[in-house]
């Protein structure tokens, strides 16, 4: 048996973000319908300077603290938001934080479940190779549009996760159920940067996905509620991991039902926060519970993975001994409460500010300029990426 699994966990984010009370307001609805009925209080805003790049080099660079750059052999990097059709965003990763060229990079997509099938990669390579690491990433930019259904659902954010052999934080197991069907519930035709989303379908396809992988990895395990101290899911809200949670919950006894309640909502505090990032939501969940303190070592957990279109995967992760002392919560929390609050108006000025999608060159605000690394702009149509002060 494989013991593969994840040795670190790198979080990033933007410098910006807006209230979700102010975008009730000024969108004319009842402030609840954002932080109650859909369970999100602030969504991270990007500048036209960070990107899916930027953010995927931050969290890799905050995953690789302390870490042997030499030991990494690829980098995988699961978006959405995918800055070229033709080069892998992990090429621009590697070369920020300046790994060797021996490293193989490549950008993976599937909508949210990218970053999992990243992981899924990374973990056979290094049970194959137990002195090299790889570096599996999830970063978008979601966006949905000014005025849309989906407006109050985007987020800009991205979660690295270091894997090796010998895992410091969480063992992931052999037990993956996974599926795939198409389903037009979401998708984003390569003309547009916004992404087309049919909310109450997706909402459906999610459940009954979660649903038939439950009833399958049941079957095929013989485990049930009882035998996990925590459900994760791909949240591109809160609300939605708490429906497929709550079919759970009708099989644990109350006390199970009760801690398993409690960890749903440690699992999503940062996402409430920080809005969807499409691919690395699940990831940021992850991060969020361990980061809580709720859980001891040896707590096997469940994860749910889906990306639209669809497709999906139900898997197992045990916590390692001393798992805690691998994580970062300072760090990352002050990555959140650091960021700059902006009104209405001024996430509206951002949101319309974007690269071109033309020849001509363009040039970033400066204005917004932040974290470690970030996009100067592009010139002879090749994007200058740049390291921070």
């Amino acid at each position: 048996m494989s013991e593969a699994g994840i040795d670190r966990i790198g979080f990033a984010t933007t410098s910006l973000f807006l209230d979700m009370r102010d975008l009730a307001k000024s969108r004319g609805v009842d402030p609840e319908k954002y932080t109650v009925g859909i369970g999100q209080a602030e969504q991270s805003v990007a500048p036209s300077s960070q990107d899916s790049v930027t953010l995927a080099a931050a969290a890799a660079r905050d995953a690789m603290k302390g870490e042997d750059p030499g030991e990494v052999d690829m980098i995988l990097m699961g978006t959405e938001s995918g800055v070229d059709a033709s080069r892998a965003g992990a090429v621009y990763v590697k070369e920020l934080l300046g790994l060797p060229d021996r490293v193989r990079c490549v950008e993976l997509k599937q909508a949210c479940y990218g970053a999992t099938a990243a992981l899924s990669w990374a973990l056979d390579y290094v049970s194959m190779r137990p002195r090299r690491k790889v570096l599996a990433i999830g970063s978008d930019i979601a966006r949905y549009g000014l005025n849309t259904p989906g407006e109050a659902t985007q987020g800009a954010g991205a979660v690295a996760l270091l894997c090796s052999a010998d895992p410091k934080i969480l063992k992931v197991e052999e037990d993956r159920e996974f599926l795939t069907a198409l389903a037009a519930d979401f998708w984003r035709p390569t003309y547009s940067d916004c992404a087309i989303v049919d909310g109450h379908y997706s909402t459906e396809v999610y459940l009954e996905f979660f649903s038939r992988l439950w009833k399958r990895y049941k079957e095929e395990t013989g485990r049930g509620a009882q035998d996990f101290e925590a459900f994760l899911f791909h949240l591109p809200f809160a609300k939605m991991g708490l429906k497929a949670l709550r079919e759970v919950l009708k099989e644990a006894d109350p006390d199970r039902a009760e801690k398993l309640r409690s960890r749903f909502e440690a699992s999503a505090a940062y996402g409430r926060r920080v809005g969807n990032i499409y691919s690395g939501s699940l990831y940021l969940s992850l991060l969020s519970l361990l980061e809580s303190s709720l859980l001891e070592a040896g707590s096997r957990i469940a994860l749910f993975s889906y990306g639209s279109g669809a497709e999906a995967e139900l898997f197992s992760a045990t916590l390692q001994e001393g798992y805690s002392s691998f994580l970062a919560p300072e760090r990352h929390l002050a990555a959140i409460n650091g960021r700059r609050k902006v009104g209405v108006g001024e996430y509206e000025h951002l949101f319309s500010d974007f690269l071109p999608s033309s020849p001509q060159d363009y040039s970033c605000d400066e204005r917004y300029f932040a974290g470690p690394f970030r996009l100067a702009g592009v010139k002879g149509q090749k994007r200058q990426y740049e390291a921070g002060m």
